[in-house]
């Protein structure tokens, strides 16, 4: 399971100073849940994005895009045509 954003809002948060019990109850989760979002092993809603990342005072478009590039990666990950797929979507999205 790809973790980057979760590594992202740790760094964040730990870089201005806020403890998980700050944080969690801004975006209406509890502790626990934001420290699993955080290890990786729980998935934020994207509606959350912009609340966390008003408190964290970063970019919003920089979390959402590593929260879409982590979801992509978890259902391509072990595909053996994941790259293909990729340069599909690549192309589909160009195309619009």
């Amino acid at each position: 399971m790809s973790n980057h954003f979760g590594s992202k809002i740790r760094e964040i948060r730990e870089y201005n100073n806020l403890l998980l019990r700050q944080v969690a109850p801004f975006i209406d989760i509890d502790t626990p849940l934001l420290s699993k979002i955080e290890r990786g092993e729980r998935i934020l809603k994207k509606e959350q994005i912009p609340l966390l990342a008003k408190i964290l005072k970063t970019d919003e478009n920089e979390l959402t895009t590593l929260w879409l590039a982590d979801q992509m990666y978890n259902v391509i990950e072990g595909e053996p045509l994941a790259n293909e797929a990729i340069k599909q979507l690549t192309k589909n999205i160009n195309n619009k």
